[in-house]
């Protein structure tokens, strides 16, 4: 089974929202997960990202393996928390 850090919208039509989920590769975009590790708000400005970065580290550590949206908005989480620290 192959695990991926993944993007699943909700929220309304024209107003996106995103959860940060751990999912199978064969699951469905916004089908089932195994876990919720964080949301992503792009409408506001700056954009809203949430993360539950113990649980991140753990599954990554485990072999799941992030998109690329997903990487780039860790990448942007981690440059702007070491920017504010």
């Amino acid at each position: 089974m192959s695990v991926r850090l993944r993007l699943s919208r909700r929220g309304t039509k024209k107003s996106p929202f995103y959860h940060l989920v751990i999912a199978d590769q064969r699951s469905p975009r916004d089908g089932s997960f195994i876990e919720q590790v964080g949301t992503y708000d792009p409408r506001v400005s700056p954009p809203v990202v949430k993360l539950r970065s113990e649980r991140i580290q753990h599954w990554i550590a485990l072999g799941a393996q992030p998109t690329a949206a997903v990487s780039d908005l860790l990448r942007h989480a981690l440059t702007e928390s070491h920017s504010q620290a």
